[in-house]
């Protein structure tokens, strides 16, 4: 079975090459990666780049693949929507963090880039309608020089910011990285608010509809 990944960031591929190998042993990656998306999306909005989002998934199924998994929380309900269609599972990356995230009382959400808070707001009210509870109380944080740091290849330092905002974090029972770069800062923080990400069970799920088709 082939699972398709689609990547905004090269930085993702060795991420979920290394989660393949501790948790999926033989499940087999194909990653998909063009920052362009997301260069548009943050600029004009997800929807103007359907479109290609929709060729590249058409592709990936007619080359073998038995699912896909969108990797970019800002684009990846514009990629899930396309699902239906195309005949093949179309997954976001975020959706399994997210329904844990939903029953939570108060989730403050952190983020690297802005066109990201919306999608992630969004998600979280859906997964709180489909576990029929009332939806969290959100609060959210874009996290301010992340995403200057991560674009000029300073990884460490947008993760020690982004685990600075986490550890500031003081009112809240879950705290929501709302972007797959920005898991490993998890295991920089010391608060003792549960820190969710989606990288390992965005993965899960996801290998999970490639091995069922």
């Amino acid at each position: 079975m082939t699972l398709a990944l689609l990547h905004t960031s090269p930085v993702h591929v060795p991420v979920f090459d290394a989660l393949r190998d501790a948790d999926h042993p033989g499940l087999v990656l194909r990653h998909l990666v063009h920052t362009d998306l997301l260069d548009r999306a943050r600029v004009l909005g997800p929807e103007a780049v359907r479109g290609d989002v929709e060729t590249l998934l058409t592709g990936a199924a007619a080359e073998g693949a038995t699912a896909v998994l969108c990797t970019c929380s800002t684009i990846g309900g514009v990629a899930e929507s396309l699902g239906a269609a195309l005949g093949v599972p179309v997954l976001r990356v975020d959706r399994p963090m997210a329904a844990a995230a939903a029953v939570a009382g108060r989730v403050t959400v952190l983020a690297a880039v802005p066109s990201t808070l919306q999608p992630t707001g969004a998600l979280l009210a859906e997964e709180a309608a489909r576990a029929g509870v009332r939806p969290a109380q959100v609060r959210t944080v874009l996290v301010e020089g992340a995403w200057e740091r991560f674009e000029a290849g300073d990884r460490d330092g947008f993760l020690d910011l982004v685990a600075a905002a986490a550890d500031a974090v003081t009112d809240a029972d879950a705290i929501v990285l709302a972007q797959a770069s920005m898991a490993e800062a998890a295991t920089r923080t010391v608060t003792r608010i549960p820190v969710l990400s989606s990288p390992r069970p965005g993965l899960a799920a996801a290998a999970a509809a490639a091995t069922v088709r």
